[in-house]
């Protein structure tokens, strides 16, 4: 059994999961969780018996995962839940989003921190709409990784030419998106084919032609370390420590998670928005600190810095920016007018700002940009044009995922009312 150092020394990889209805996403789920031994025997025992009741001859590993009560009723998947589970090889964080149209928000919510997404397709519908939707969504997200599970290959006889087909299909569609590092992998998750274990069904390679790895496989082998921003420092302060305690009196530090770069003693800092100038003189507790850690950094000169302010390399720093375009996705049922006033949470700095102009919104059945709409309607996905009341420290999104991203939130109510990914800073 791996200790609790083994455990949190293995690499933890964050993935998403989205499919339209009936595409067996929750299935998909439970068979991972059943195959990698993550079930308890009186959770399988109760799946059984409530399968049964049901009047399956099958055991129904959708009720694993579908566990709010309306989902059951309605035999859909209508929130983001998030589930762990751990192999030998790789720690797992699941995002499980819905696949309804009306759920878009959830979506973008499921994937704008995954590593991976995994975007279910039948295998007797193919590519449809709401692939496209996905497949659009993990491109404006920069999803650094895409996989494509072609699911219910039992139902269309393990046929390689309908696979076949769907891929072409598929690389057509992610060509056009410019989805990040697609690959396809053909299984059924009731049957458990290709999903942890090879396919074999009754006791064969039901897909003796396909040679790919198996989806969990490629899980565990997909190369993340990459995909973090290692270039450009990103600090944003969180919390001033200063101990009360007269024997910690000249102690100064800011806590707070990485961004992206990697910080050690002796690095130089600008801290924005005053721009003063310091060097780290230590990252407590460790040699270093690399993206995603929370630490605590001190600096040798004591300068102000305070909660919302971003330390950062100053060969390489953010944009000061009073401008922003940005993609918004939006989630509120009151729409988005031009001129309205938001504010702008980036990192941990919360600025008002004002909306300028509604550039376009995406027309999702065709996946092409209609320009200057009258409003931003509940998960339209649209570019708008945001004019900040205080300069925040910005990157273009395709560049810094962590420091090009943001939330709107409505002034009256303090409800999140949207998601940006910036495009351009100014």
């Amino acid at each position: 059994m791996a200790t609790s150092k083994e455990f949190l020394d293995t690499e933890l990889l964050r993935l998403v999961t989205a499919g339209s209805v009936d595409d067996g996403k929750s299935t998909l789920i439970g068979r991972l969780l059943l195959d990698t031994k993550q079930i308890l025997v009186d959770q399988l025992e109760h799946i059984e018996d409530a399968s049964r009741r049901r009047g399956h001859d099958y055991v129904d590993l959708a009720l694993l995962t579908d566990g709010l009560r309306a989902e059951r009723e309605q035999g859909i998947t209508i929130d983001v839940a998030y589930r762990s589970f751990v192999t030998p090889r790789r720690r797992f964080q699941l995002a499980d989003a819905p696949g309804h149209v009306q759920y878009t928000r959830n979506m973008v919510t499921g994937a704008s921190t995954a590593d991976v997404a995994v975007i279910l397709v039948d295998a007797r519908k193919g590519v449809i709409e709401q692939t496209r939707r996905h497949s659009y969504i993990t491109a404006i997200l920069e999803t650094p990784h895409v996989v494509y599970v072609v699911n219910k290959m039992d139902l269309v006889d393990y046929s390689e030419e309908r696979f076949d087909e769907i891929a072409r299909e598929l690389a057509e569609l992610t060509s056009r998106l410019g989805v990040h590092d697609e690959t396809a992998i053909p299984v059924s998750a009731l049957k458990g084919d290709n999903v942890v274990d090879r396919a074999v069904s009754d006791g064969k390679n039901a897909m003796p032609w396909y040679a790919g790895p198996t989806l969990l496989e490629h899980l565990e082998t997909v190369e993340i370390a990459g995909d973090r921003n290692l270039e450009d420092r990103r600090f944003p302060v969180q919390w001033v420590i200063r101990p009360m305690a007269e024997e910690h009196h000249d102690y100064r530090g800011y806590a707070g998670r990485v961004a992206s770069g990697v910080w050690r003693p002796g690095d130089e800092v600008v801290v924005l928005p005053s721009g003063l100038r310091s060097r780290v003189a230590a990252v407590d507790g460790a040699e270093e600190a690399l993206a995603g850690q929370s630490v605590t950094i001190r600096l040798e000169d004591d300068v102000d810095v305070s909660r919302g302010d971003m330390l950062a390399d100053p060969d390489r720093p953010p944009t000061s920016a009073r401008e922003l375009t940005a993609r918004v996705a939006w989630m509120s049922e009151r729409p988005l007018e031009g001129r309205a006033r938001l504010l702008v949470k980036h990192t941990t700095r919360t600025v008002p700002a004002r909306v300028d102009e509604l550039l376009s919104v995406v027309d999702i059945a065709t996946l092409t940009d209609e320009a200057a709409p009258a409003t931003l309607a509940l998960n339209d996905l649209g570019v708008v044009r945001l004019r900040l009341a205080e300069p925040l420290a910005i990157d273009r999104y395709a560049d810094n995922r962590a420091t090009g991203a943001f939330i709107l939130i409505d002034e009256s109510t303090n409800d999140t009312v949207g998601a940006g990914m910036v495009v351009d800073a100014a």
